[in-house]
């Protein structure tokens, strides 16, 4: 039923576009046509093997829990390297079986020896079985007494009176056990342990499996898909999603606010961010690339957009201006991410020097409270959940199904002492004075014209 409805309710295109819809989609079907055959009684075909979907429904499991993805992942990532493994291995099969073909392929066939008529070196093919099976490790020291020195040679071969096999029988065999055993299938092991460290070692380090975890999330604060979300909603995101894509909930505020600054993507007319958009910036900001100063930012942009034409030609005709907006996006009557957590900053910073010197002044600790219970109303005005932009809608924010706490109030609480100390970005650029004020004039014209539009 959730199948059928999952795919009522998506567009064709966008059902098969994930590979466990695709399995869900086989599963069903297999199923279903498994318990038509078994009604209808009907015994024109072996329905046996039916039955195997009804047990791959198991296999969905292997979506639940972060480990277990990890170790799917893992296994995945390692079939890259394997084929270069089995490659090696077939090429030493391949020099094994012809050395053998040449000196133990005489040997006469002894039903009461290893050398039988099913394990010979007659041929290539019998050679490359009698290899695979003392590669299993079965019964290979009887297979290599059998080719020693002294034993009868086949008729066909025309040798009277002479003996054939080889003491070269005791090199031969124990150098191809310890290469293949005790070397090459411990290869796989290796290819699989070593893609196992690359994503367990570090998770500060970004990689291609930490786009599940965003797209997930994502999927909490955007239930209906398009592709967008309130700004205010992407900063909770980020605060609950883990390093190195999220902040995780131990950011400091300003840390995050500035982080935001510098990604400072354009936002719609409700205050939306764009789903694209917010993932390259987050990569951007993540990997360092192109990330320069604020004057310089303008020139890093063109680059790397003809950095990404040049490599991607297709792709950047159709996603170029949603990975990098262009300025025309975040000039002065635009809005931005970036304008608006500017705004943020300064009231954080004003409340952060306020509560400094107060704390110096005793005797005007009346005039400190007043002056603090006037910029608590401001600040309600400039929170990120106090905008109004997500009371455009009639949907409510998804709830965050993770299991930590939601992100702490990113103005409502009062600002650290030790806040003036926080980590500054090798590429940090302080905010100039005017464009601070250009910014927040940007930000009070905005939120002017959208709660009294013009009447004609």
């Amino acid at each position: 039923m959730f199948s059928l409805l999952v795919f009522v309710f998506f567009p064709f295109q966008n059902y098969f576009k994930d590979a466990w819809n695709t399995f869900d989609f086989v599963t069903v079907v297999g199923s279903i046509v498994d318990a038509l055959v078994i009604e209808l009684g009907t015994n024109s075909i072996n329905v046996g093997f039916l039955r195997l979907f009804r047990a791959a429904r198991l296999i969905k499991l292997l979506r639940q829990g972060y480990t277990i993805r990890i170790l799917l992942w893992t296994f995945v990532q390692s079939f890259k390297a394997l084929p270069y493994v089995c490659l090696l291995i077939a090429m030493l099969f391949f020099i094994y079986a012809i050395i053998g073909m040449q000196v133990f392929g005489n040997i006469a066939l002894d039903p009461e020896s290893a050398i039988t008529r099913h394990n010979n070196f007659r041929n290539f093919v019998q050679g490359l079985m009698l290899l695979f099976r003392c590669a299993t490790g079965e019964s290979w020291p009887n297979i290599m007494l059998s080719c020693i020195k002294g034993k009868q040679c086949d008729p066909r071969a025309k040798k009277t009176g002479e003996m054939c096999g080889s003491n070269l029988a005791y090199a031969y065999f124990v150098s191809f056990i310890f290469f293949c055993s005790f070397l090459m299938l411990n290869l796989f092991v290796a290819v699989i342990m070593d893609n196992f460290d690359y994503l367990t070692r570090d998770s500060s380090i970004l990689g291609a499996h930490h786009l599940d975890e965003f797209v997930r999330i994502w999927a909490e604060y955007d239930p209906n898909a398009t592709g967008k979300i309130l700004y205010s909603e992407m900063y909770d995101m980020l605060k609950n999603m883990d390093p190195p894509l999220g902040f995780g909930n131990k950011c400091p505020n300003r840390l995050a606010y500035k982080k935001l600054i510098r990604m400072n993507m354009p936002m719609d007319a409700e205050g939306r961010v764009q789903f694209t958009t917010t993932l390259f910036a987050l990569i951007r900001e993540n990997l360092n690339i192109k990330v320069r100063a604020a004057d310089e930012m303008e020139q890093a942009d063109e680059e790397l957009r003809q950095t990404i034409q040049k490599i991607w030609p297709l792709q950047a005709k159709k996603m170029l201006d949603l990975l990098i907006p262009r300025r025309e996006e975040l000039g002065r009557n635009k809005m931005t991410v970036g304008k608006v957590y500017v705004s943020l900053l300064i009231i954080e910073n004003w409340r952060a020097m306020k509560t400094t010197a107060g704390s110096g002044q005793q005797g005007t600790e009346a005039s400190d409270h007043r002056m603090s219970q006037e910029s608590l109303v401001d600040q309600q005005h400039l929170h990120p959940d106090s905008y109004g932009l997500h009371r455009t809608g009639s949907r409510s924010r998804s709830p965050s199904l993770r299991h930590r706490g939601r992100s702490p109030t990113p103005i409502g609480r009062a600002a650290s002492p030790h806040g003036r100390h926080h980590y500054r970005h090798p590429h940090h650029h302080e905010i100039g004075f005017s464009d601070t004020v250009s910014n927040v004039v940007d930000f009070v014209k905005h939120e002017h014209r959208r709660h009294h539009p013009r009447t004609r």
